[in-house]
């Protein structure tokens, strides 16, 4: 998700969190990546690189050179991935397979953490190592332990809105049913009613499984053991399939990824989208923006209320390969602190991963989208925490792909996930 991917997005009470946990240590037997390689250079010091994916919020160079402005003799340099969530994974994985020791720090999206410490390419954050988590959403922290052991430090939170078109709708939705029935105020205005993101990639994962879990499907259980083969999942995949051939969705919806889907709120195409807190801070102030102060936000509809956000967000991990442990690690304290963490929100419109920052009384009155954000999260579930998560989310896109196209029944997509999810823990 734009840097995101998103990510990541839970208050202590949610409940998807604890799964989470549970999946992560069900997948437990390795010695999640505590071997020498990780523990070597704790001491080290010197110019570290920080990789991440692209930049579309414009905080990376002013982070950098807040950084380096106090950190002469230990710069770090900033490379930027692509926008694309799965060439983002790609391209680490290549670089940890290859032991290279120029990725010091690498971001992560939250059902990487995982996989990658599972296969020994992260640092374990204890310790000599040790990363203070006093103050963090508790859901975050436990979305970057595997194990038992912390293996990245969160860095931004994540909760899918509801953005809609003020000026045409006055009172947001609060049901699905009741979106959908507002679809022919799009059409009285000429444009689309409703989109997030269909293309077949790791925001289509996203889509698809907040689609099932509105209609109270659960993807695993909470051993981890896959259960979507279910009437309720079936029912999500009907929802956007229903909707998608009858026009409420616009054909063009699936190749959308998070950027497309928002210009094309941005450019008054659309009366609803589904998509991350970055977009708040872009469609307010971008020159081309035709939606300035005629746009807000709600929480996602669900059946009968609120419906479920994936939980989403990004954290920053140590590679194991890296020289420069030391270094690194201040440089996560240095992401994870309130001042950096207030920047990127004001900046980026990204979520924090502290808490009291969701109810400080001039945050909330300067950007008012903040507690429509905490209700997100608080209401989030995750995507399959798993070492084989690459498999388990290509079995989700497939299926659901070819679902909302009517290509496979939902019934058919449901069932195929299953087996294929099966498949890659096995």
């Amino acid at each position: 998700m734009a840097l995101r991917m998103h990510k990541r997005r839970t208050l202590t009470v949610m409940a998807g969190a604890v799964a989470v946990a549970l999946v992560a240590a069900a997948c437990g037997g390795d010695d999640g990546g505590t071997g020498s390689t990780a523990d070597s250079g704790a001491a080290a010091r010197g110019p570290i690189t920080y990789v991440q994916g692209k930049d579309n919020s414009g905080l990376l160079g002013p982070m950098a050179e807040k950084w380096n402005s106090s950190h002469p003799n230990e710069k770090v340099t900033v490379k930027e991935q692509s926008d694309q969530a799965d060439q983002q994974h790609d391209d680490l994985v290549q670089h940890f397979q290859a032991k290279d020791p120029s990725y010091d720090v690498v971001s992560v999206d939250v059902v990487w953490t995982a996989e990658f410490a599972a296969k020994g390419w992260l640092t374990p954050l204890k310790d000599k190592m040790a990363l203070p988590t006093t103050g963090f959403l508790e859901p975050t922290v436990k979305a970057a332990t595997y194990n038992k052991t912390l293996f990245a430090a969160p860095t931004s939170s994540d909760g899918a809105m509801l953005y809609y078109r003020t000026d045409l709708v006055k009172t947001p939705p609060k049901t699905i049913d009741e979106m959908w029935g507002m679809c022919s105020i799009a059409k009285q205005n000429g444009m689309d009613c409703f989109a997030g993101q269909f293309a077949k990639y790791e925001g289509g994962t996203c889509n698809a499984t907040e689609w099932m879990n509105a209609y109270g499907a659960k993807v695993v259980d909470d051993a981890g053991k896959p259960t979507v083969d279910s009437p309720e999942a079936a029912a999500g995949l009907k929802a956007l399939a229903d909707h998608y051939k009858s026009g409420d969705i616009p054909k063009q919806a699936i190749t959308y990824q998070e950027e497309q889907s928002r210009a094309a709120f941005q450019d008054g195409k659309l009366l609803f989208l589904r998509n991350w807190p970055y977009v708040y801070n872009l469609a307010s102030t971008d020159k081309s923006s035709k939606v300035k102060g005629k746009f807000a936000v709600a929480p996602l509809p669900g059946v009968s209320g609120p419906g479920t956000s994936t939980l989403g967000g990004h954290m920053a991990a140590i590679s194991a390969y890296s020289k420069y442990k030391a270094t690194a690690l201040d440089f996560l304290k240095f992401l994870t602190s309130p001042e950096q963490q207030k920047t990127n929100m004001e900046k980026g419109s990204l979520a924090p991963v502290i808490e009291s920052i969701y109810t400080d009384e001039a945050l909330v009155k300067k950007y008012p989208y903040l507690p429509v954000l905490k209700e997100s999260i608080a209401n989030a579930v995750s995507r399959p925490v798993t070492p084989f998560y690459p498999q388990v989310t290509q079995a989700i896109q497939d299926n659901f792909y070819a679902a909302i196209q009517g290509q496979k029944s939902p019934e058919a997509a449901v069932k195929d996930m299953q087996s294929a999810m099966a498949a890659a823990g096995g």
